[in-house]
């Protein structure tokens, strides 16, 4: 196998980090792409329109050449969405997979017109009932957003993939003049889980809010790499990033907000915690700032600890068993970013996942 070399950071810094991108050299792109059809797609407006080529458009940066030009030439779901202001009832898309559904690449277009508003959810989840094709499960999708002037749009990514599978994803968010993109992102399959997310607040008044939860069990990698340009004046960013770690499990974190010439009055955030649930689990990250505007403010940070040992103790007084008592921390530090999900039944999904995970 050849190594193949991903998510690299817009500026690199020394190499004895260990963190300018991600090498893996257990695993090679599946050339053959077969069709996938476990796909669930919930639309009571009309929104969604399905098998119709999406024009190839270069990402600014993306998990990694290859895997772009695989979703260009190769996707075997395109999907476009519109919101606009008649229709903004909420759409979700499940990709389950199953049976002879083991290798999708979607290429996924998300356009909210002017004004409007609305969430879409993109579930990825492997199916209880084909444990012996786990192994195969192969994801690498590309879903780009464009969001036009004083749209509001929410897009929810949900991971829960099984160890064994591999997953990469490339998110865009193109943000127009008092726009406002969220993302919500649940990061917890895949013997690999590569995510890379580029949002360009260009125009005047945009905003742009990232938060992320991840969980790491056995040998999985994780690998993080969220970037922010900050072109137009009195624009935000505020990224929030969670996560915890148990056995041998491994995560980079990888954050940069640029804030570019023009950028008057600007608004950056980002703060990553990392929670080490083992001592052979490995934590890094590296949040960057950087600027060409002098009239901006931006603030970041990161850390990684060990769960705190008093209130473990505490909780274990009250009757809880050790592995119970880690699993209520972790869901009280993943709880404000389940919070903003508003679909409950979406939300026991992933408080059910974490217990399943942690067991």
């Amino acid at each position: 196998m050849d190594k193949i070399r991903l998510n690299e950071t817009p500026v690199r810094t020394s190499v004895k980090f260990g963190i300018n991108d991600i090498v893996l050299d257990d695993f090679t792109v599946p050339e053959e792409i077969t069709a996938f059809d476990s796909v669930t797609i919930k639309d009571r407006a009309g929104q969604v329109t399905t098998n119709e080529r999406i024009k190839d458009t270069s990402l600014i940066y993306g998990v990694g050449e290859i895997l772009e030009d695989q979703v260009n030439e190769q996707s075997n779901q395109n999907i476009k969405i519109v919101m606009d202001q008649k229709n903004q009832e909420n759409v979700e898309l499940v990709f389950d997979f199953q049976g002879k559904d083991h290798c999708l690449v979607d290429n996924i277009e998300i356009l909210a017109e002017e004004g409007s508003k609305g969430t879409v959810i993109l579930k990825y989840k492997s199916s209880k009932d084909n444990a012996d094709l786990h192994e195969k499960d192969y994801h690498n999708g590309i879903c780009r957003i464009k969001a036009k002037k004083k749209s509001d749009i929410r897009v929810i990514v949900i991971n829960l993939l099984n160890e064994d599978s591999r997953n990469f994803i490339s998110l865009e968010s193109n943000v127009e003049e008092s726009a406002k993109v969220d993302i919500i992102t649940v990061d917890f399959g895949g013997r690999s889980s590569v995510s890379n997310y580029y949002v360009n607040l260009e125009k005047n008044n945009s905003e742009g809010n990232i938060n992320s939860i991840y969980l790491g069990k056995e040998d999985q990698k994780i690998d993080i790499n969220y970037m922010a340009h900050l072109y137009g004046e009195k624009t935000n960013i505020d990224i929030e990033v969670q996560g915890a770690l148990k056995d041998r499990a491994t995560k980079s974190f990888k954050g940069t907000l640029d804030f570019k010439t023009g950028a008057k009055k600007a608004k950056g955030n980002e703060n990553e915690f990392c929670m080490l649930l083992s001592d052979k689990a490995k934590s890094k990250a590296l949040p960057m700032l950087l600027c060409t505007e002098e009239d901006v403010e931006g603030n970041h940070s990161s850390a990684s600890g060990k769960v705190d040992s008093k209130e473990l103790f505490y909780l274990m007084t009250r009757g809880f068993s050790q592995k119970e008592a880690m699993k209520l921390i972790v869901k009280a530090k993943f709880s404000h970013i389940i919070e903003r999900i508003e679909q409950e039944e979406l939300r026991e999904e992933i408080l059910a996942e974490i217990d399943k995970r942690l067991d």
